[in-house]
């Protein structure tokens, strides 16, 4: 799906053919293994119509199979991360069927596109850091609850929106939020009120890991960490992210027997081998690609 351009650093001159023309993300990489996908319609506030959620799943999916990509940072162009649903986009609105069973039959089948959109990015192995700015609305929180680390500037706000334009939110938020957070009372007030939450109150009950003061900080970190993750062996990396996931939607028990029979395949790998040479003689090893 990716056809590399190679550049220097993580700007326009790096960018990747797609399989057909993005016209809703922008793909780019560095050559440390780290890619950065960008939301850009900024002219929309990043307000994610029909072709956007086709596009998600092309990308997520391309780069969990892209053996030259071992961590990914999510960020958007423009004054903030997204308004939510395109709503002006009639493409987002499912069609309607012969009678009410075959119209929700055909909802099921369009909602699931959307879904998947924000599943590839959870089910993707390579580590998703997203960084968010500004406005974070509605399904920009289904979006950034499908990735692994989240880094705001001080500017971002938040709103589970759905419930004030009728409707429970559908692509992932009530699914995830509530097992990044922890706070089932925080979870209920924020979905049945879609109040405005800060930035400040993200970081506080466990949305984000960090505020910075500007962007361009939250920018820094997130690669800074993006980075850190993509020099470690991509087995352990895949394989912590595996795990996590599946503990988090299944008992200890099962999490402990999961990861018994992951790693009596994984640790068969030669990067453990690397790894522990390498702290032996202090120094940084180099692994190979997936």
């Amino acid at each position: 799906v990716f056809l590399p351009k190679r550049g220097v650093g993580l700007s326009a001159s790096d960018s990747f053919a797609m399989a057909g023309e993005l016209k809703t993300l922008v793909v780019t990489a560095n050559e440390k293994g780290v890619f950065h996908v960008e939301l850009a319609r900024p002219q929309a506030q990043n307000a994610m119509n029909w072709d956007f959620w086709n596009e998600m799943k092309q990308v997520f999916d391309g780069l969990a199979n892209n053996s030259d990509c071992r961590a990914i940072v999510l960020s958007a162009r423009g004054k903030g991360f997204s308004a939510g649903l395109d709503v002006s986009d009639p493409r987002n609105i499912p069609a309607r069927g012969e009678d009410v069973a075959r119209t929700g039959l055909k909802f099921i089948s369009h909602l699931t596109i959307m879904q998947d959109a924000c599943t590839a990015v959870e089910n993707c192995m390579k580590p998703t850091i997203a960084v968010v700015h500004g406005a974070c609305v509605g399904a920009g929180i289904d979006l950034i609850t499908a990735c692994d680390i989240r880094i705001c500037s001080a500017d971002a706000y938040y709103s589970i929106r759905e419930v004030a334009v009728g409707l429970a939110a559908d692509v992932g938020t009530l699914a995830r939020l509530p097992k990044i957070v922890g706070n089932d009372s925080v979870v209920r007030e924020l979905a049945l009120t879609a109040r405005d939450f800060s930035a400040e109150e993200a970081r506080s009950m466990g949305l984000v890991s960090r505020v910075h003061p500007t962007l361009e900080d939250a920018m820094k970190d997130a690669q800074a960490v993006a980075q850190r993750i993509a020099a470690l062996s991509p087995v352990a990396v895949a394989g912590t992210k595996k795990n996590l996931n599946f503990a988090r939607d299944h008992t200890v028990a099962d999490a402990l027997d999961y990861v018994r029979s992951w790693n009596a395949c994984m640790l068969q790998t030669d990067d453990f081998t690397k790894a522990l040479a390498a702290a032996m003689k202090k120094s940084k090893p180099t692994f190979s690609k997936l």
